[in-house]
């Protein structure tokens, strides 16, 4: 979506978060982002994560850092492209449902059925009558899915008109980035209001006492992804687990013998100095 511009009161400019400070939180918030999935797994628990908001606003950043330290058979990120011809005339809701978890997994919408809210809408991907469908339904949707057991936890990256720039233009001009930025980026920026009034009215319909929208500023990357991870992590109660102590055993080599080294071939090493 557009980047988002609102009437907020003037806040205290918060001291740097230096690098260093900004590492040693993430290892701890990583240390306990270890300690939840094995209570998930141990508890045989299905957590659901949506991530959605403002083009460049992060969301992407505290999804890898929330992913990097776990196992990817647990904690698994979907990020579905654009619905193929069959998967238009399916239940809407349909594509989304085929990935959720199992007992035991978490898994991580990075864009999720409110794309129908945001972009569908907007650039006339749906018609009227199945955006009015969405909002009537989204709630009971999601009702439907925490009966069942699922946790439900969604985040909005909120960010600056001002940030958004500055980070779009370094998309631009950045060779390792510059596949993040998409025609949708330019068409968020051209249609800033059509896109600003369709996150109020999501708010507005989906924002429910059951399945609340946190808002997370996200002009700092950084503390952006420390305050998230930090509240994901205590909406969901867990313990940590004791582990079993291992003691290694020897390698028993006897009876082995190694081709020669001569018979292999090596990646060169391009560390080496020249």
């Amino acid at each position: 979506m557009a980047s988002e511009e609102q009437d907020k009161p003037t806040k205290k400019k918060k001291a740097k978060l230096s690098n260093e400070a900004y590492e040693n939180k993430l290892a701890e918030l990583q240390t306990e982002l270890v300690k939840l999935q094995e209570w998930v797994k141990l508890k045989g628990l299905k957590v659901v994560v949506v991530f959605e908001g403002r083009d460049a606003a992060g969301k992407g950043g505290v999804i890898k850092r929330i992913t990097e330290k776990l196992n990817p058979r647990v904690c698994r990120i979907v990020a579905l492209d654009k619905p193929t011809e069959r998967e238009r005339t399916q239940w809407y809701f349909q594509r989304y449902v085929s990935h959720l978890p199992a007992a035991g997994e978490i898994v991580l919408f990075d864009r999720s059925w409110y794309n129908r809210a945001g972009v569908e809408r907007v650039m006339g991907f749906c018609s009227d009558e199945q955006y009015d469908e969405f909002m009537r339904t989204c709630p009971e949707f999601e009702r439907m899915l925490q009966r069942s057991g699922i946790i439900l936890l969604k985040y909005w990256f909120s960010v600056s008109d001002e940030v958004q720039e500055k980070r779009f233009s370094e998309r631009i001009n950045t060779p390792m980035k510059r596949w993040k930025f998409s025609p949708m980026d330019l068409e968020s920026r051209s249609r800033w209001k059509e896109y600003s009034e369709a996150k109020d009215k999501m708010f507005a319909y989906t924002d429910t006492k059951e399945s609340p929208w946190w808002v997370v500023e996200a002009d700092n990357k950084k503390r952006a992804r420390l305050n998230c991870i930090s509240h994901l992590l205590s909406s969901i109660p867990y313990e940590a687990i004791s582990y079993d102590t291992i003691d290694l055993p020897e390698i028993n080599k006897e009876g082995y013998v190694r081709v020669p080294l001569e018979s292999q071939s090596f990646v060169p090493d391009v560390t080496e100095e020249r």
